[in-house]
């Protein structure tokens, strides 16, 4: 195949161009520019996509004896990733870039471009498998379970998985990766990876939104609605947040309390005790299915809602509306925007945003 290898100057996305040299393919390499701010420099495990991953992209490449391009999908990424987060954050949700970025750009923008110029598939260094089946492809969890990344994955499209390729999915262990880099020559063996949002590389979340959307006085309440605190911005606070709440007037039992509900119309942020993060229900509109549909509007299944969350057993019911997910014990600490991703096993079945929780605790429990 023709294949286009996107390499963000990390290990796992070098090895992966490696073995589909390796495994015959025609490779180009390619390192996607995210940002205008072409002088940003990479501190540790802090961000990506910066001009030292893109020198990094670009010597493994001319190891491995490819071609070697920079596309600037700076504006896109700038619109579909970095606005999506800003504008999710004062609507009082919880965005993930990660998957936002997987979604517009990794395997629409670049997998559209691609396609375009003649390529067969686009190849990343995703921990992921796909399982071929008599219904079609399916995306399915990698063989090492602390790496991983199906989950972010979950918004591909039928269409989509049939142009991807994930050479390390079936491999059992990050060390295993390393190792290999390392014998091939590869300079990035043991470069750390990158753990923030790679637009707010100083991992100061709070700081770089209070300089997009400013700050606004309001009132931190509990369940009861009694003023308890205040702040300088809803936008700064998530679901299940503890730290960095500065209440003027404890708890009633000492205990401590953490953020419930966000609420971006009055700029009101609502607190309780842990036991309140309990969900009982979840749900969606906005929805969509890795390979082929379930089969039926009720089902079984796995519910993740973060990328390193143990999943959870729970009953999925798709309406007109969109899906709504019952687990089996309730979820905690979840909030509007976030992913919830479905699972059957090993099989990624589909996403969808949650729009609504419902609480496992009543207000006056």
């Amino acid at each position: 195949m023709r294949i286009l290898a996107a390499m963000s100057g990390g290990v796992d996305s070098a090895v992966a161009a490696a073995r589909a040299v390796e495994a015959g393919h025609d490779v180009v390499g390619v390192h996607l520019a995210l940002s205008r701010a072409g002088g940003t420099l990479r501190t540790g495990s802090r961000g990506c996509c910066t001009i030292e991953d893109a020198l990094d992209a670009r010597r493994a490449a001319d190891l491995l004896g490819i071609p070697f391009y920079v596309w600037d999908f700076s504006e896109r990424f700038r619109d579909d990733v970095i606005a999506d987060f800003v504008s999710e954050y004062q609507a009082g949700r919880t965005p993930n870039p990660c998957m936002r970025c997987n979604e517009k750009i990794k395997f629409a923008a670049l997998l559209e471009r691609a396609i375009e110029l003649g390529f067969d598939a686009v190849c990343t260094g995703h921990y992921a498998n796909l399982v071929s089946t008599e219904t079609g492809l399916e995306l399915h969890r990698a063989a090492d379970d602390a790496k991983d990344q199906s989950y972010v994955l979950g918004v591909l499209t039928a269409e989509q998985l049939a142009h991807t390729y994930f050479p390390l999915g079936s491999t059992p262990s990050k060390a295993l990766v390393r190792a290999e880099a390392a014998e091939r020559g590869l300079s990035v063996a043991q470069k750390p990876d990158s753990h923030d949002i790679c637009f707010i590389p100083d991992g100061d979340t709070r700081g770089w939104l209070a300089e997009k959307v400013g700050t606004a006085t309001g009132d931190i309440v509990d369940r009861s609605g009694s003023v308890v605190g205040t702040h300088e911005g809803a936008h700064a606070f998530t679901v299940g947040q503890r730290r960095g709440l500065k209440l003027g007037i404890p708890a009633s039992d000492g205990k401590p309390r953490f953020v419930l509900e966000v609420r971006p119309v009055s700029n009101t942020v609502v607190v309780g005790p842990k036991e309140a993060l309990a969900i009982g229900e979840i749900s969606g509109a906005r929805f969509s299915w890795v390979g082929s549909a379930p089969a039926e509007s009720e089902f079984a299944c796995e519910v993740q809602i973060r990328a390193h969350a143990e999943p959870v057993p729970a009953s999925a019911t798709v309406t007109a509306d969109g899906v709504v997910v019952v687990p089996d014990v309730p979820l905690e600490g979840v909030a509007t925007g976030q992913t919830a991703v479905l699972y059957v096993g090993m099989r990624v079945l589909g996403q969808f945003t949650i729009d609504r929780t419902v609480s496992a605790v009543p207000v006056d429990a």
